[in-house]
């Protein structure tokens, strides 16, 4: 069973709280019962034992008061102490016994289980003293009526005297053990509660010890719970700062976990969507460039490409009267020579505005199937004496059975012969020049890979721009011609390159 993260931490002080308050409660338990063995030692057998000692000095003085009638010659003086004590003894000892037993039978209502049966035997031994004086008094009747005749005689006197020394050593020998067990019965209870003490506060101790551990542990348990939390703030402090790649990476079931996950997943879903926004807002401002070269281009070619029609015209025409023409020697191949430049330097103008005009105003793909590999030979086939010129080793690797795409046959040439042209002058002390096709699910993937110098990373960034480039003499507009070509059919290009180990372009193409 999966306990949340609130049941945890809840789990955890529980645990904190039901071991304080074991400890709480025994220490209270521990008190109690130190308490009552406190009350059982001072209200009870303290008491009792000062009872016995009562008991025991009161029979010592009653015996000394009858050895007393002895060494009275007075008739009267010994029948007014045999009175005296008469009045006084027997109802005093009685209240003293009486007195004994009653607080027995109290200590009897607090005692704990294991002292009843002591406190028992207790109230049984004060009983039968009660009995043993009754004996006791009996005999001690026998001899005051013996001293209180005028002539006392003196063999009745000796027997009754024998019955009572015999009543008063054991009655004497029976206060003696009560009291001697009371005194041992108190010192093993009071060394008993100081060594329950010491156990009572070592385990104390030990569990509030215990106790505090569990504390600790519990308190750094739920730390180690709560430490995601803390990251998942860094975390999203992060993202508010524009880092997406926060990656918390949190392991586990319960919901911080979870929340993490989500976290991770929507820092990712915000990283791809602002690359996303970035490559968007590039396209967006490239499409914004190629519509400002678009306005700019229309305005150039319209003001430019009807004067070079004339000068081309024009120079035609001199080349015409100059061939008829009749010039002192080597004067004339001078002149044909300069309107032969002149007509190149028309010739590559023209192509520019044209390259211009075709940025400001694409033609709309007019897209059936074609045989792309088809397409590929021909243009290859058309480049094949530059190429070798230049010492280019063409390799064709067209995958058999390669399905048509669908595409504008004449732009698709214009975007294959910009790019073997390309790959050419990155190979000016030759080279090697793949060119292959790779079918795909839902298009025709065509790649041109060179053996040129490459480009760096930051070449590669803006190779698509417009007017970017790093040929002198380039306008910087094929490639960005080409892409637009492609994106126009549905299409990409994209281009990967290692500086020193040259470069592939990529292109795409959707099957027909």
């Amino acid at each position: 069973m999966k306990l949340s993260l609130a049941t945890r931490i809840f789990l955890g002080y529980a645990v904190v709280l039901v071991t304080f308050g074991a400890v709480s409660l025994f220490s209270v338990t521990e008190l109690h019962r130190n308490r009552l063995e406190i009350r059982l030692v001072s209200q009870g057998y303290l008491q009792l034992s000062q009872d016995a000692a009562e008991l025991e000095a009161l029979h010592n003085n009653q015996k000394k008061d009858t050895e007393r009638l002895f060494d009275q010659n007075s008739v009267e003086t010994r029948r007014a102490l045999i009175r005296l004590t008469r009045l006084y003894f027997p109802p005093h000892m009685a209240q003293r016994l009486g007195t004994a037993r009653a607080r027995a039978r109290e200590v009897l209502s607090f005692a704990p289980s294991g002292e009843v049966p002591f406190v028992r035997g207790l109230d049984t031994r004060f009983g039968e003293l009660a009995h043993q004086y009754e004996a006791y008094g009996r005999a001690a009747e026998a001899v005051y009526a013996v001293l209180a005749a005028d002539a006392p005689d003196h063999v009745a006197l000796a027997r009754t005297m024998g019955d009572l020394s015999q009543v008063e050593s054991t009655i004497s020998r029976e206060l003696s053990v009560l009291r001697t067990t009371l005194e041992n019965r108190i010192r093993e209870r009071v060394d008993g509660a100081e060594e329950r003490e010491r156990r009572t506060g070592l385990a104390i101790i030990t569990l509030s010890v215990m106790a505090i551990g569990v504390g600790l542990g519990a308190t750094a348990w739920s730390a180690r719970t709560l430490r995601p939390v803390r990251t998942l703030i860094e975390g999203v402090s992060r993202i508010a700062r524009g880092d997406y790649n926060a990656q918390l990476g949190v392991r586990g079931d319960d919901e911080v976990a979870v929340l993490a996950r989500e976290f991770d997943q929507m820092a990712h879903s915000l990283q791809t969507r602002e690359a996303q926004i970035k490559a968007q807002a590039e396209a967006l401002m490239r499409a914004e460039q190629l519509a400002a070269v678009g306005r700019i281009s229309a305005q150039i070619v319209h003001e430019v490409r009807n004067p070079l029609s004339s000068i081309g015209l024009n120079v035609e025409l001199l080349q015409d009267a100059l061939a008829e023409a009749r010039f002192p020697a080597d004067a004339g191949s001078e002149a044909r020579d300069l309107l032969a430049a002149v007509t190149g330097e028309v010739d590559r103008l023209t192509e520019v505005t044209e390259q211009y005009l075709r940025m400001a105003r694409p033609p709309r793909p007019d897209l059936e199937p074609e045989d792309i590999t088809q397409v590929l030979d021909g243009v290859l086939e058309f480049t094949r004496e530059e190429l070798a010129r230049a010492g280019v080793e063409v390799v064709r690797e067209f995958t058999p059975d390669t399905p048509r795409v669908l595409a504008d046959e004449g732009q698709l040439r214009q975007v294959f012969l910009n790019l073997l042209r390309n790959s050419r002058e990155a190979m000016p002390e030759g080279g090697r020049l793949r060119v292959a096709t790779l079918p795909r699910e839902r298009d025709v993937e065509v790649t041109v890979q060179d053996t040129g110098g490459g480009m760096t990373a930051e070449v590669r960034r803006h190779l698509f721009e417009p007017f970017f480039t790093t040929k002198e003499g380039g306008t910087g507009l094929g490639l960005a011609v080409s892409q637009q070509i492609l994106q126009a059919h549905g299409g990409s290009l994209s281009c990967q390159s290692i500086p020193g180990q040259g470069t592939t372009f990529v292109l795409r193409l959707p099957r027909a």
